[in-house]
């Protein structure tokens, strides 16, 4: 049996390495599958666009695009700007919780402090139970990470789309993003695929909208069900409300943040207060 140490070196070796290696080349193609998409694009067009009645007046519609162009520079510097600040919000996130893993104790005990002395010993029950919830919430993720991303990697490789470990890789890694995440895996494989033929393209757009189903339906509902018991609706609302008020970065975090609410919750607000309410005669 491979030590603890010798299982990581050999997991570096074959996977690390390899896909180092094809994240690599998948940058240097990126650019030519998206030239060939536009060239795909423009054949269309040519062929289709014949077909239809040519605009009768041709100003009225030049002075119906005209505020949507002026406004393209506007909304490029926004969208850059607001990528920019979700980045840099990501980095920060990043850095505090780093610099609260290194040494958690002082900030678990400030924040029980802030409690009456009574109800603090309850308190650290349940943080102990919120470090649990997250705990099982992780693992949860990890499995669905090494699902899609398996799943990914074997559809990739009958397909025989090139560096399908770096897709598969990557398609694990952003299923972290909810619902976000998934849309954006598709992407560069379907790019690269397009290099080799436009039916590759859609069969790579096919097998992951029936992986994400598969995954979504079922591996979801089943794991999550079972690591933090966290109901579909909650989950949604819980997007929802994070998205809003924290933007992609309250995306990113929705579903930890929402474990915690949970116990809190089932913890201080059913258990503490609403079971031992006693109505007086």
């Amino acid at each position: 049996m491979l030590s603890t140490k010798s299982r990581k070196i050999v997991s570096f070796w074959l996977i690390v390495i390899p896909f180092i290696n094809q994240f690599q080349d998948l940058v240097k193609l990126l650019p030519a599958g998206i030239e060939r998409i536009q060239q795909g694009i423009n054949w269309l067009e040519e062929r289709i666009v014949p077909f239809f009645p040519q605009v009768s007046d041709i100003n009225a519609l030049i002075e119906q695009l005209q505020p949507f162009i002026t406004n393209l520079p506007a909304q490029a510097i926004a969208f850059f700007s607001t990528s920019v600040g979700a980045v840099l919000e990501f980095l920060l996130v990043i850095i505090l919780t780093l610099m609260l893993l290194v040494n958690p104790q002082p900030y678990r005990k400030s924040f029980i402090r802030c409690f009456p002395a009574f109800y603090r010993k309850r308190v650290d029950e349940i943080l102990t139970r919120c470090a649990d919830g997250l705990g099982a919430w992780t693992v949860g993720a990890l499995i669905e990470m090494v699902f899609i991303g398996a799943l990914s990697g074997i559809g990739l490789w009958i397909l025989q789309v090139p560096l399908a470990l770096a897709h598969a890789v990557l398609a694990g890694l952003l299923n972290f993003i909810p619902n976000i995440g998934p849309t954006l895996s598709v992407f560069l494989p379907a790019t690269i695929a397009f290099l080799d033929a436009p039916w590759k393209a859609l069969a790579v757009i096919v097998l992951y909208i029936i992986i994400q189903n598969v995954e979504s339906y079922w591996l979801t509902p089943t794991v999550m069900a079972h690591q933090v018991a966290l109901l579909p609706a909650v989950t949604l609302t819980a997007q929802i409300f994070f998205t809003t008020f924290f933007g992609a970065l309250g995306l990113l975090m929705a579903l930890p943040l929402a474990v915690v609410a949970k116990t809190w919750i089932e913890e201080a607000l059913f258990k503490d207060i609403l079971d031992r309410w006693q109505h007086s005669s």
